[in-house]
């Protein structure tokens, strides 16, 4: 499997996806237009073993609603990713067994370089 999850209204999502270049052997899917269900975000989880690490505390929906005040568990993350899109880390590159999660500079480094070497 070769997708990348993304925001399109993202500015971010935006500039990585120039930088890139994905292929057209990756699958690109735009998580406003066509929200994460349960299926994929199971395949998301079987490679990061944790919801809590797709799960997007920069959501402005996480700040509304005081989830940083509340203990959550993981059934609380995945459950919150499938009700709105925005709770999901952008961007997310899974190639093969490989995931790639969110935009730090350290985990776009390693995916350009892992992408440079394909």
């Amino acid at each position: 499997m070769r997708t990348f999850f993304y925001l399109s209204s993202c500015d971010t999502c935006k500039r990585i996806m120039k930088t890139l270049n994905l292929d057209s052997t990756i699958e690109q899917i735009d998580i406003k237009k066509n929200p994460l269900n349960e299926y994929q975000l199971d395949e998301l989880f079987e490679l990061s073993k944790n919801y809590e690490v797709l799960f997007s505390k920069r959501a402005q929906l996480y700040k509304q609603r005081g989830l940083k005040d509340k203990v959550l568990n993981d059934n609380d993350y995945r459950l919150l990713i499938l009700e709105h899109y925005t709770f999901l880390k952008r961007p997310i590159l899974i190639y093969g067994k490989r995931i790639y999660i969110g935009n730090s500079s350290k985990v776009f480094e390693a995916l350009k370089a892992f992408l440079d070497e394909q």
